[in-house]
């Protein structure tokens, strides 16, 4: 049985929350393997919706077992209080496994977070605030706190004085912000500990047994491809590694275990925050995009920026995670048009680009180059095989498979948990 991941291929809020949903059924496990509470999936089952920022999609799901590895960051407050949430709409969270190894976002994190974005001014990279951003700092630093380190107070005291040692001073002379005490810190962090303990597990070792006993496990990113701190939109991206290879480092497990990667698409594209985008929209073609779609930020509440489809971008996804399937989604807000744009290519400096540029400067200038495929103006929401829908909604999705260079397995024609296309099954 296979081990997958499934992760978004444009600047996220693709839907994989309802990807990871419908296929959380016939899943052991499913896992975080990065980012924070940054990241949000909406999950529509039945007439009910849940907005989920730092649980795996999977908790959703009876018999799943969901997990969140030692490459997420982890706001012990955001986390018990979804939790709680969910218990109180009777949804079962006693499965969930936290990673001892995965790092705690602190209160001083926030702080640093919040502030450096006033400071930055014009210049700001569009963080949500959350302090996911400094968390991965202090990490890669090896100044972080983990969620071990609760059950040790000697240990979290000393780590904890350590942080703020140099942290302080930083707020004080730069941002002309009072000094966080250590004790205070200390004595929120270890209210957690016992709300916290039955769950923390040794995750990477249960992983890999798991799959080594044929159990099927889900690997579900946060955020999307060019939002990844290596292979995005520098600096305009998040601190972790929502490619396929950040699954590997982020849960412990090897990457000849890994048997498919699914890319999750929309059908138009869309981002928040700060940072290039060729296709953006900034007519009534856009805003009907994000009022059709309902493109707002789970987690954030922003307005998402929209455009037309990129097959740049897509083709990109596919190289750099290995993708083996898309899953389309939101085909159902394409419904309508007369015609669509489509992103083929970019103009730079006056040339032809087929793939996305490695220089920040020239995707800056990059101006997309437009095929108009045939739109259609019947409702798909009720399609429940490929042949159900309109010629020209089946040639729109071959056209956007052939130019981004994996097949696409799945189309979501609505929000609904039952609103999907299956056209290959992902667990083959």
């Amino acid at each position: 049985m296979p081990a997958l991941v499934l992760l978004g291929a444009q600047w996220g809020d693709e839907g994989k929350g309802k990807a990871t949903d419908l296929l959380g059924g016939s899943v052991d496990y499913v896992v975080r393997y990065q980012g924070g509470n940054n990241a949000g999936h909406t999950v529509v089952v039945g007439d009910q919706k849940y907005a989920l920022h730092l649980l795996p999609s999977g908790i959703l799901s009876p018999g799943c077992t969901p997990v969140i590895g030692n490459g997420v960051v982890v706001d012990p407050a955001v986390l018990l209080s979804e939790l709680s949430g969910l218990n109180e709409r009777g949804v079962d969270t006693s499965k969930l496994l936290i990673s001892g190894n995965a790092h705690l976002i602190t209160p001083y994190n926030i702080t640093v977070d919040k502030v450096t974005e006033r400071f930055l001014g014009k210049r700001k990279i569009g963080t949500t605030g959350r302090g996911i951003g400094p968390t991965y700092a202090d990490k890669i630093n090896r100044t972080g706190i983990r969620v071990q380190d609760l059950f040790d107070e000697s240990i979290l005291h000393q780590k904890v004085e350590a942080a703020l040692d140099v942290k302080n001073q930083v707020l004080a002379k730069l941002y002309n912000h009072r000094a966080i005490a250590a004790e205070q810190v200390v004595e929120e962090m270890l209210g957690y500990a016992d709300q916290l303990r039955g769950f923390v597990a040794d995750t990477t070792l249960l992983l890999n047994n798991a799959i080594d006993d044929g159990k099927v496990v889900l690997f579900e990113g946060g955020q999307g491809t060019l939002l990844d701190v290596d292979h995005g939109t520098y600096p305009f991206v998040t601190s972790s590694n929502p490619t396929a290879g950040g699954a590997c480092t982020g849960a412990g497990v090897g990457p000849t275990k890994i048997n498919r990667v699914i890319g999750i698409l929309k059908a138009y594209t869309t981002r928040v925050g700060a940072g290039p985008f060729p296709t953006e929209l900034f007519d009534k073609d856009g805003e009907a995009l994000r009022t059709i779609g309902g493109e707002r930020g789970v987690t954030t509440g922003r307005d998402r920026r929209c455009g037309w489809f990129d097959a740049v971008i897509a083709r990109y996804a596919t190289r750099v995670n290995g993708l083996t399937d898309f899953f389309l989604t939101k085909l159902d807000v394409l419904t309508g048009w007369e015609q669509i744009p489509v992103c083929v290519a970019y103009e730079i400096d006056g040339k032809r680009v087929e793939e996305l540029p490695y220089s920040q400067s020239d995707f800056h200038h990059a101006k997309p180059i437009y095929e108009m495929l045939p739109g259609w103006s019947e409702d798909i929401t009720k399609a429940k095989t490929f042949s159900d829908l309109p010629k020209n909604a089946q040639a729109y999705v071959k056209a956007l498979e052939e130019m981004s260079g994996a097949p696409i397995s799945a189309i979501g024609v609505g929000p609904g948990r039952d609103e999907t296309i299956e056209i290959n099954s992902f667990l083959s």
